[in-house]
């Protein structure tokens, strides 16, 4: 698995690349060092960059520009909750999939989890201007419908029943996401305070 190709098919030819990652023998531990973690990373990276040069724009404050060690704290965070993300996400797609008649395959679930996620991960150049990261929601949205090309293939659920799992997965998901987002917010919220108590 080569990593530029990968993330160019999987992107633009999905439905035909899934059938050549599905006969793909891989471990957990190659599907992280060689794809999850430099994908992963390019979110955290261009925020932290973003929000040093541009900031952040406040409504009646203008531009604010985030410390570096808050900022850094809360890329950090950011990307740590993204890597153990998508191994939650894979685990919840081993385990739904007997529930829609597909077969259980931890690492196909990997698999299914981490290239869907592509598309995703590499918007996050977006965030390198933070005003662009809302068109981010777009690719979150197309990485969705590379989710649901996978499904068949790769975890065997019959066609008629891809969408309610998706839509299962699509749930399960967001609720990871909103507890990784708490945490983010938690730290970033407590760095702002520390911050404010050291000025003069």
């Amino acid at each position: 698995m080569n990593l530029i190709p990968r993330v160019k098919n999987i992107s633009l030819t999905p439905r035909s690349e899934w059938e050549v990652i599905g006969p793909e023998t891989t471990t957990l531990g190659e599907m992280y060092t060689r794809y999850i973690i430099p994908l992963a990373a390019i979110g955290p990276a261009a925020s932290f960059i973003g929000m040093s040069v541009f900031g952040l724009s406040l409504p009646f404050a203008g531009a604010y520009r985030v410390p570096l060690s808050t900022n850094l704290s809360m890329q950090l965070t950011n990307y740590v909750v993204a890597l153990v993300t998508v191994y939650l996400i894979a685990l919840l797609i081993d385990g739904l999939a007997p529930s829609f008649g597909g077969q259980r395959n931890r690492i196909q679930a990997l698999k299914l989890a981490a290239y869907a996620y592509t598309p995703a991960w590499v918007a996050g150049i977006l965030l390198l201007v933070p005003s662009l990261g809302g068109l981010a929601v777009l690719a979150g949205l197309y990485s969705l419908y590379v989710f649901y090309l996978g499904v068949m293939p790769m975890m065997k659920v019959p066609e008629d029943k891809a969408v309610g799992f998706t839509a299962a997965t699509v749930v399960c998901a967001l609720v990871l996401g909103f507890v990784g987002g708490a945490v983010t917010g938690a730290i970033f919220g407590a760095s702002m305070l520390t911050g404010s108590a050291a000025l003069p």
